[in-house]
């Protein structure tokens, strides 16, 4: 999660993450950001044994410096604690997920809810990066698009 913007990137799901998986994710993240990748200059994580030093290396070498939270203290990493709880919260909690596949598509799906629709309070009930104008406040018609099959509602204006 960038904390400037709240955007949230989901690197990759897997049952069984271990070092190198962990490597290449952030390898990936590093092509993904291109010259964005300049201007990154943390990276916050836990101890978890995945994230080994390649991970750091793989990260130290495009200039981010990696810091890993005390031991035993989740609310040193207590942006993307709220992010896992808004999405079980939000989401996973109130489904069925039936398998890995299903997973991926639903965290695609409610990730892009969260960076494109979902309004933020931190950033003045604005997403981090909204994918539509906003509309003029002279419209009177709200159209409702269903996401996750419900669970969730985007709202807009509609046109006249």
């Amino acid at each position: 999660m960038e904390l400037a913007t709240r955007y949230v990137h989901v690197l990759g799901t897997t049952t069984n993450p271990d070092g190198p998986w962990t490597t290449q994710q952030a390898r990936n993240l590093l092509m993904d950001l291109g010259n964005r990748a300049d201007d990154f200059r943390f990276l916050i994580r836990d101890r978890a044994g995945q994230f080994t030093a390649s991970f750091d290396a793989a990260l130290s070498g495009a200039g981010i410096q990696v810091m890993k939270i005390p031991p035993r203290c989740p609310q040193a990493n207590a942006y993307a604690e709220r992010f896992v709880g808004t999405v079980r919260r939000e989401a996973t909690d109130r489904l069925l997920i039936i398998n890995e596949h299903h997973l991926r598509a639903v965290l695609d799906r409610y990730v892009s809810h969260y960076n494109h629709r979902r309004p933020h309070q931190a950033l003045q009930l604005i997403p981090p990066r909204r994918d539509l104008p906003i509309a003029e406040s002279a419209c009177t018609s709200i159209c409702r698009r269903p996401v996750l099959g419900g669970l969730i509602n985007e709202y807009e204006h509609a046109a006249a």
